[in-house]
């Protein structure tokens, strides 16, 4: 039962090349995932990527003199919290992935030594037709909700428009601003459009359902940096909102709309499972 639920929530980290390189993944078998089962024959190579390395919002290497950090607690303005449970630190200092092995030694393209949080805000509404009213799926006979999702640059898939918090800042503020840099191109408006545009959303964002707060199965994630995440739905039930919405990629996206939710459609790491859970929240067509 264990070995499934690692491979549900462990296994895009653990796939071939690491993003963004040309560094080949150790191949961890699936009985040799969690450290408390030896695996003396493993030797991943050591990667952090350059962008990371010396960045004001990234951590400095494990050993530096100046670096002392308080790991399983908020560290001033870092939180290095887990999400699942306390993680446990190697003898040269390294916090160890909560999951296991990934086959990557390091931070990889990550900031934060240990866990690094995100925040994923999933905006819904009922899909419309031409009349105005709520279409209706004629198999499962449920209403169809859709999603804004963004095309990542990186990878080419698609996501719910999220992001790393920031030192210091809440969820709930990260959630509003990454969709809005990311499904608005709120960062390229004017002062007078970005009060505009808050004033559109803000009431959308004053309510949320928390859909998941946990471990995030990302390809970025490494023996020693991964990603958490707290994805929250923000739900236009009558569509009043989403139809002043104007949708436009920013920030790293390479594009955004509206998508139709179904079981078929595909979404970068664990988003698929987030999107699972909050159409069955809604009982919606899947």
């Amino acid at each position: 039962m264990w070995i499934v639920f690692i491979r549900m929530i462990h296994y895009e980290c653990r796939q071939g090349l690491y993003p963004s390189s040309n560094i080949k993944r150790f191949e961890v078998p699936e009985n040799k995932v969690t450290w408390n089962v030896e695996f003396p024959e493993y030797k991943p190579i050591e990667y952090t990527a350059a962008l990371v390395k010396g960045k004001p919002w990234a951590d400095p290497e494990i050993g530096e003199i100046s670096f002392k950090p308080k790991w399983n607690s908020i560290d001033g303005k870092v939180n290095r919290k887990s999400y699942t449970n306390d993680y446990n630190i190697d003898k040269n200092g390294y916090p160890l992935n909560p999951l296991g092995r990934t086959g990557i030694f390091g931070r990889g393209l990550l900031g934060r030594w240990g866990p690094n949080h995100a925040a994923d805000p999933i905006v819904t509404r009922w899909k419309s037709n031409v009349s105005g009213s709520t279409e209706i799926n004629k198999d499962t006979k449920k209403p169809i909700l859709q999603l804004v999702a963004i095309q990542r640059y990186d990878s080419g898939k698609w996501a719910i428009p999220g992001g790393m918090i920031d030192p210091g800042e809440t969820v709930s503020t990260t959630l509003k601003r990454e969709f809005m840099e990311e499904a608005m191109s709120f960062l390229e408006k004017s002062q007078a459009e970005k009060e505009e545009l808050e004033k559109c959303i803000g009431k959308l964002f004053e309510r949320g359902e928390e859909i998941y707060k946990g471990y995030v199965d990302d390809p970025r994630n490494t023996d020693n940096a991964w990603i958490e995440t707290v994805a929250v739905n923000f739900h236009d039930n009558d569509n009043s909102v989403s139809k002043n919405i104007i949708l436009k990629a920013g920030d790293d996206a390479r594009n955004v709309k509206w998508v139709d939710i179904d079981k078929n459609l595909k979404l970068y790491a664990s988003h698929s499972e987030f999107i699972k859970k909050t159409v069955l929240k809604h009982n919606a067509h899947w």
